[in-house]
């Protein structure tokens, strides 16, 4: 019976394990995949054009967002993605091995990436249903958690996983990832059936379109009209596209650049190296640069920490002109090299987060904070498309000299940007 089940349940049992599921098929479609390719031998210019163009999924979710709100409920969204993507990580693993595995594995990551895109969307839509306010603030920060915590995972220590299974199978590297995507497939098979039976049954759980007297479209229309008619819309849209201008090329660089020999002018770390370097130690300042981005910025607001943030998701990018013109050999200098960028990346990108928050304040703030993610991901998936091409081209000490460079775009938008001096600072309520 609908009314036996529980329209509550204490956010600890399913706000962490919920954000760790949406950010496992983000990290095996943006991360993973590029250190798989590599290892299995597809170009640097491949890599990048194939797995920008993934980006497309959550790029374009704005056109869909509205439909999620309309239709069903947000906790069927949630399990039915979930289900979508844990079939999708099963046939990955059984296709590695083919020769043309390629092929195969673009089409069933194109697959989990709309999956992916549109459990991102219904699951904000039901934490927000699901919590109240002061929990939905009080538990910001474990969302960001635990989807970091995923990226640890993803990129981190399946990597390691895979090149250990890599090394004792005798350098079968189809194997190696082919099991390593088994295991994850099973953990997330696992999370599936978790969330099945404990996300609660919020009572505000429903299609927003029961009233059949509104028309889809006008409702569909309504929202975008609403977004673009914001003041200062142009100057909106820049910063959401240039912020990360620089960021969204040299991400997809990186794995190369670590694992590619030194006469090819990268690291030559090992695949479990790199899981320790880039999907470890990497994320681990990561998450601590935006833990304490959030922090700082709730005691004196997102216009004060602005500039200070802007300089510290760009600056550190000089760690990789660093390892490129000088190919230290020291694996524990790689390491703090890499942490250094990841931490103030981490910092600064909280700005960017907060920003979209920011933006999205008002009605259709749900679909709102959607089309603005939209944007988000395109601003990373345009410039990935021709990074490795000029990669290629420049060879890494020229690349990474060229993404210091783009970082200006960076610097130009956030000077433009319009910030609310209020906006993002913990505000006191009086004593009763």
């Amino acid at each position: 019976m609908e009314t036996n089940r529980p329209t509550y349940r204490p956010p600890w049992a399913w706000v962490p394990s919920l954000y760790f599921a949406e950010g496992i098929p983000y990290v095996v479609v943006q991360t993973i995949s590029v250190i798989m390719y590599k290892r299995m031998g597809i170009s640097n210019s491949d890599i990048a054009l194939f797995t920008s163009l993934l980006y497309w999924p959550w790029a374009i979710k704005p056109l869909w967002s509205p439909f999620v709100d309309m239709f069903s409920k947000k906790r069927l969204w949630v399990v039915s993605m979930e289900f979508i993507i844990a079939v999708s990580l099963v046939v990955v693993a059984f296709v590695l091995p083919l020769a043309s595995f390629l092929t195969w594995t673009l089409v069933i990551f194109a697959a989990m990436a709309f999956s992916s895109a549109t459990h991102d969307i219904a699951a904000d839509g039901f934490y927000m249903l699901a919590l109240e306010p002061y929990q939905q603030a009080a538990f910001s920060g474990v969302r960001s958690t635990f989807y970091r915590i995923a990226t640890i995972v993803g990129s981190g220590l399946l990597v390691m996983l895979a090149g250990n299974i890599e090394t004792g199978s005798g350098g079968n590297i189809p194997f190696a990832w082919s099991i390593s995507f088994g295991i994850l497939a099973g953990m997330f098979i696992l999370l599936f059936a978790y969330h099945r039976l404990i996300l609660p049954y919020p009572a505000a759980d429903g299609p927003t379109l029961a009233d059949k007297s509104r028309s889809v479209w006008n409702e569909f229309v309504q929202t975008f009209v609403i977004f673009f008619k914001k003041k200062d819309i142009v100057t909106i849209l820049f910063f959401l596209l240039f912020y990360r201008f620089a960021e969204a090329q040299l991400v997809k660089l990186v794995s190369p650049f670590l694992l590619d020999p030194r006469g090819k002018g990268g690291l030559g770390l090992s695949t479990s190296e790199v899981g320790i370097v880039y999907g470890t130690v990497g994320i681990v300042a990561l998450l601590s640069g935006g833990l304490l981005g959030g922090f700082v910025i709730s005691k004196k607001g997102l216009k004060y920490w602005l500039w200070i943030m802007v300089f510290s998701i760009h600056l550190p990018d000089v760690m990789f002109i660093y390892l490129s013109q000088v190919q230290p050999e020291n694996f524990l200098l790689v390491n703090i090299a890499v942490a250094i960028e990841q931490f103030g990346y981490g910092f600064g990108f909280t700005a960017y987060m907060l920003y979209m928050l920011m933006v999205s304040q008002g009605d259709h703030k749900t679909a709102h904070y959607a089309i603005c993610t939209g944007f988000m991901a395109l601003g990373m998936m345009i410039p990935g498309l021709f990074s490795g091409y000029i990669q290629e081209w420049l060879g890494y000490k020229n690349f990474f000299l060229w993404v210091f460079m783009a970082t200006i775009p960076g610097f130009i938008v956030a000077a433009v940007a319009k910030i609310d001096p209020l906006f993002g600072k913990k505000v006191e309520q009086p004593q009763q």
